[in-house]
């Protein structure tokens, strides 16, 4: 699973889920298309496999992001 999430000036308070997707390929379009003609956004997709941590949050893997 892929979650597509963006974000305002590398601030981890203005993150937004824009969605998920289990194709990689859909969730790099919608992250693509999210952050479009808006310079200050970025995106972030995840990779979540299920797992979670002893805290009770997911565990994720970054495998993109936008400069």
């Amino acid at each position: 699973m892929f979650q597509v999430i963006t974000e305002r000036d590398y601030s981890e308070f203005s993150r937004k889920q824009i969605g998920e997707f289990t194709d990689f390929e859909e969730a790099l379009k919608a992250a693509k298309k999210a952050i479009e003609g808006k310079e200050d956004l970025r995106y972030i997709i995840e990779k979540t496999d299920g797992h979670i941590d002893s805290y009770g949050n997911q565990i994720v893997t970054v495998v993109a992001e936008s400069d």
